[in-house]
This record gives C-alpha cells, structure tokens and sequence, in this order.
C-alpha cells in the first residue's frame, strides 16, 4: 500500500467516525427535540385554561369598567343636577331670607318688649301685693296684747 492509498483510507476512516459522531449528535438533538415538543405541548395544554380565564377576565374588567364608566357619567349628570338644585335654592332662600327678616325681626322685638312689660308688671303687682299684706300683718301685730320683744313677728 501506498502512501497515497494509506492516506486515502486514513481520510475514509476519519471520515466514517466524524459521521458516525455527527449522527450521534443528530440522534442527540432530535431527542432534545422531541422532549421540548413534548414540553411545550404539556405547557400547551396547561396555559390554555388559564389563558381563556385571563380572556375571560379581561373581558369581565372590560364589561366593569364600561359600567363604572357608565355610572360615573350618570353620576355627572345627578349631580350637575344637584349643584342645579343647590343654586336655585340657595336664591330661593336669599329671597326668602330678605323677605322675611324684616316682619320676624319685628315680631320678635314686640314679643321680647311685651313679655318685658308682662314681667314688669307682674312685679309691681306683687310689690303691691306684698306691701298691701305686710300693713294688714302689722295692724295685727300692734293690737296683740302681748307681744314678746325678743321674738320677731310674734
């Protein structure tokens, strides 16, 4: 043999062990392959209930916050309405306050003077009273036939 031809058979040899070794590396990856398959259809398979629960979540969120939007332009309205109302009745009651302060600041100031007047008369009337009873007792005092001079009001 020559050294050509023992070049050529050394080269095939090679050859034959890369070949050998690259389909062990196939056979390699395709297993790796077929495992990540394999794990990416159980991951598949749980991520999909739990995808169409984050749908349907998202879907109830979306439905809520068109109500809640909803509600709070209702809300706007009930309560432009309300500041409506306020005003006018805010008015309303200048209005009637400056109407009516005049007529009960009246009719108090005459109640205050007559229950005044009232008081001070019932006053005198007793004063009178009083006087008019302590005369009468001291009439009577004067005409006892004994009187104890120690002894108030016997």
């Amino acid at each position: 043999m020559t050294a050509g031809e023992l070049a050529i058979v050394l080269a095939t040899v090679l050859c034959a062990v890369g070949f050998a070794a690259l389909v062990v590396v196939l056979l390699r990856v395709h297993d790796t392959l077929r495992a990540i398959r394999h794990e990416v259809d159980a991951l598949r398979q749980e991520t999909r209930p739990l995808i169409a629960d984050l749908r349907e979540s998202t879907d109830d969120a979306r439905d809520v916050m068109h109500e809640a939007q909803r509600d709070l332009a209702r809300f706007d309205r009930v309560l432009g309405s309300a500041e409506a109302i306020s005003g006018a009745v805010s008015g309303s009651g200048r209005v009637a306050r400056t109407a009516l302060s005049t007529p009960v600041i009246k009719v108090a100031a005459i109640a205050s003077g007559t229950s005044r007047a009232a008081k001070r008369l019932t006053r005198r009337q007793r004063r009178t009273e009083r006087r008019d009873t302590g005369r009468r007792d001291n009439r009577r005092r004067r005409t006892a036939s004994t009187v104890v001079p120690w002894k108030k009001g016997a």
